[in-house]
């Protein structure tokens, strides 16, 4: 392999191995300015795209721990790689294509799981990480909350019937 080749492996070695996700898509049919929008909306969801070729892309997942990446490299592809999750860069590349219609997603690598198309989409519908916090802590309150309430319900019974007798009296 020529030392140019080498320096791009280990770049994308580097990449690879710095995020806990990779999705593969093919851009064929986008244009630069729609490429950097894709690009700057990747940004927000702390991801970033970066073109590859092929063969050498395929060399640097072996380098990475990825045997096999499951299909064959054909067409014009670009892997999505970030330090998030997954579901944020997943629903900004679901809702970038249903605007463009061009994009479209192969297969992914999360901790070393391959992921195909299906998946990733089921991942792109999902809610952000602190969305599913949030729905979480919502249940694990709502028992408390009611037991207050019922705990709570029979001095708040005798206040009104005191409050009620008390207004009978003066009346």
């Amino acid at each position: 392999m020529r030392e140019e080749k080498k320096l791009i492996t280990k770049e994308y070695v580097e990449r690879l191995n710095a995020s806990p996700y990779f999705i593969v898509v093919n851009y064929e049919g986008l244009k630069v300015a729609q490429f950097e929008e894709l690009r700057n909306r990747l940004a927000g969801a702390g991801a970033e795209v970066h073109v590859f070729k092929n063969s050498i892309f395929k060399a640097a997942a072996k380098e990475a721990g990825i045997q096999d990446l499951g299909q064959a490299l054909t067409g014009q592809l670009a892997a999505v790689t970030g330090e998030g999750e997954i579901a944020g860069a997943a629903k900004m590349l679901k809702n970038f294509r249903a605007e463009f219609d061009k994009l479209e997603w192969h297969f992914g690598f999360l901790d070393n799981d391959r992921l195909d198309a299906d998946q990733i989409k089921m991942l792109a519908d999902l809610p952000s990480l602190d969305g599913m916090r949030a729905k979480l802590l919502g249940t694990l309150q709502a028992p408390a909350g009611q037991l207050v309430r019922t705990l709570a319900e029979p001095g708040a019974s005798l206040a009104r019937i005191v409050r009620a007798k008390f207004s009978e009296n003066e009346a």
